[in-house]
């Protein structure tokens, strides 16, 4: 019997398969003129064509596929193969893999699969049994009614001359008819990447064929792009420029969106910040902030989790094999800073030698944000994160300039998970629910574009503006403001059985992640860190009814210390009946900064000092038999360099204890402002 399966990505044809006895055929689209090549094996040659589309191995399923079956004949609940693979019934419709960052949820009916869903960043793929798809989410696909579906040519790799005559190198990709019929002039879509212009160029195709014309450049002073490597210091410059070039380009009909996430989201804004006439739309995606809120100076501390990213960015083209190495414990502890990438490396870094001049917020980090320095009309904006993304606070400052923008110009989803997106429904083994991903972000980014730079009236402005999820209660909810309306703030003053403590910086508090994992903000179980002495720890009683946060926490902390400078870590924690404790969300500041970052004001023994920080965003429903939970100290290895105690702060080979005591009586009393969900 031969049974055919055809692959989708964004809802969009690119692959058929056909099973039979003997193995797996395959049959790929030709982008170029829409002809179907000639059959063949699908071996591991031919199965990285379609994992550049999904980061996925259709041939691994197909491999698979009849072990998946007999476990879900059995109908359990779950289920492990032979392989280790984890795989939960989610209702009566799927098996969703578990513990995996790119997994496959499973599709079935009487015991037989019909579909696999696999859902990204910004994307779904489907693999989709022949006449099965109206049971996928393609159905959602066929309802809208999108313009026909073009074939993609590659127009030639251009040079965009900036203001001061570097030379910015530019992929240009043109939908075109069969036969090579030209289309006419088109809106773009803009990718402003430091990553290689090249990388996973499959994943654009989807904007070619539905119509739009893909530029991909390489930032300033990345791959084949001249210019020296500053990141963030010329991309407003650099996004007006490059946007300028597109609308005199005789394929362009003067309308350009932009897409992509990180620094790709981050040039975006920078684009929008210059006031450039020509962007019409955004698809913002875990996009960087400016760098005293997000990275590298969060709270004025200076972030060691970002030296994986750094040796990564540290050459001409991306290394991300240097991310990874198994001393990174030894190298956060080198000093001065400047000599850890001679040490650790064998070279400098221009740009970390470059920020580390510049300790507080000088004209350097104004240039270098988008935030500071916006001052354009509202470009309609669509605003991906999740709660765990360790670029979160560039989300939050994003959401704060959008907050009073025009109706129907912004809309957010907010989702359970970390930068890497739309694709784990387990952070570190933590579960996050069975409905943590959804299917259907690249079709809410498509009908964003199409109404934005096609005029199409598909609704898409009028739905609510944020969709957001509740952990806890594990589900999506709608609002209309962020944060939701229903929110009510609440001051819960901070009292423990001890309140004060001494911060040893030859001792450092341990902020939990990998660092080789490049993801900073991840949930973790802080139970056995919560036992130093370094520590304060708050905790409600054991609740009663279920008390639901939505948002980020102001954290007002008067505080003494005997040391000039010291650092605060605050995190918000759920623990639940067995004592576990789970970070949910957390903010760090720099004592010094406490007035603001662009000087320092040390601090003097006797007196005490308000201490205001921010903590990232979360939605958190506490159960009954859960506490919530505040703890504070002063270090977080692996996420900043721990503080000097001195006026060197961070950077400095002398280091001193500091005795810290935050007060919780009387008109100098701790607190937090708790954003609470209101029935």
């Amino acid at each position: 019997m031969r049974m055919k399966w055809n692959f989708y990505l964004s809802g969009i044809l690119y692959g058929k398969f056909h099973e039979t006895a003997e193995g797996v055929t395959t049959e790929k689209l030709n982008i170029e003129t829409g002809e179907w090549l000639p059959e063949e094996k699908l071996t591991e040659e031919t199965d990285a064509y379609f994992r550049n589309f999904c980061s996925r191995s259709i041939l691994e399923f197909f491999q698979k596929k009849q072990e998946y079956e007999n476990y879900i004949a059995e109908g359990k609940e779950e289920f492990i193969t032979s392989s280790g693979e984890q795989f939960s019934k989610r209702r009566e419709e799927a098996y969703i893999q578990r513990n995996k960052k790119f997994g496959k949820d499973l599709l079935y009916e009487q015991g037989k699969i019909y579909g696999v869903l696999m859902p990204g960043r910004d994307y779904t793929a489907v693999l989709a049994e022949d006449g099965k798809e109206e049971k996928t989410v393609l159905k959602a696909w066929s309802n809208l009614s999108f313009q026909e579906i073009f074939q993609v040519k590659f127009h030639g790799t251009f040079f965009v001359e900036t203001r001061d005559g570097e030379r910015l190198a530019t992929d240009v990709y043109l939908p075109i008819r069969e036969a090579g019929a030209n289309v006419g002039k088109v809106p773009a879509v803009l990718v402003r990447t430091p990553y290689g212009k090249g990388n996973h160029v499959e994943m654009y195709y989807r904007f070619v064929r539905r119509g739009y014309a893909v530029v991909i450049q390489d930032t300033r002073g990345r791959e084949d792009s001249t210019g020296r490597w500053q990141p963030n210091y010329y991309e407003v410059e650099d996004g007006d420029d490059t946007l300028n070039w597109i609308a005199a380009q005789d394929w362009s009909d003067g309308q350009t969106a932009m897409t992509g996430g990180s620094y790709l989201g981050y040039v975006q804004w920078a684009a929008a910040a210059s006031g450039n006439p020509h962007l019409k739309a955004m698809l913002s995606s875990v996009c960087a902030g400016s760098a005293f809120a997000d990275l590298p100076r969060r709270g004025g501390c200076f972030t060691s989790g970002m030296l994986a990213w750094a040796f990564a960015m540290s050459e001409q083209r991306m290394r991300e094999d240097l991310m990874c190495r198994k001393d990174w414990d030894d190298v956060l502890d080198l000093r001065p800073l400047e000599t850890i990438p001679e040490k650790a490396l064998g070279r400098e870094i221009p740009f970390l030698t470059e920020w580390l001049k510049h300790e507080d917020l000088d004209d350097f980090w104004k240039r270098s944000s988008w935030k500071e320095r916006y001052s354009g009309p509202p470009v309609p904006a669509l605003i991906m994160s999740g709660w765990f993304d360790d670029n979160g606070m560039g989300t939050t400052e994003a959401l704060d300039l959008v907050r009073d923008w025009p109706e129907g110009t912004w809309k957010a989803i907010l989702g359970p998970w970390k930068h890497s997106g739309n694709a784990e429904y387990d952070l570190h083994g933590i579960p996050m629910g069975e409905d943590a991903l959804r299917y259907d972000i690249d079709l809410i980014c498509m009908m964003w574009l199409e109404h934005f730079l096609k005029g199409v009236e598909n609704g898409i402005e009028k739905n609510p503006k944020v969709l957001y999820y509740t952990l806890g209660e594990n589900r999506w909810k709608t609002a209309e403001t962020w944060p939701p309306q229903c929110v009510k703030i609440q001051r819960m003053d901070l009292h423990s059985e001890k309140n004060s403590y001494v911060y040893d910086p030859d001792c450092p508090a341990t902020h939990i992640i990998d660092m080789s994992e490049n993801e900073l903000e991840v949930p973790e179980d802080y139970t056995e860190e919560e036992k130093r002495e370094d520590y304060l720890i708050y905790s409600t009683e054991v609740l009663k009814e279920p008390v639901t946060v939505t948002g980020d926490v102001q954290v007002h902390l008067l505080v003494s210390c005997d040391c000039p400078d010291t650092d605060f870590v605050f995190r918000l924690l759920d623990v639940d009946e067995n004592g576990r404790s789970v970070k949910l969300a957390d903010g760090v500041i720099s004592a010094k900064y406490r007035e603001g970052f662009e000087r320092p004001v040390y601090m003097e023994a006797g007196n005490v000092y308000e201490i205001p920080l921010r903590t990232t965003k979360i939605s958190n429903t506490f159960l009954p038999g859960h506490r919530i939970r505040f703890t504070v100290t002063s270090s977080a290895k692996n996420f900043i360099f721990p503080n000097s105690n001195t006026e060197k702060g961070f950077n400095s080979e002398k280091r001193q204890k500091a005795h810290i005591t935050v007060h919780q009586e009387g008109e100098f009393c701790s607190y937090v402002e708790l954003p609470i969900e209101q029935k």
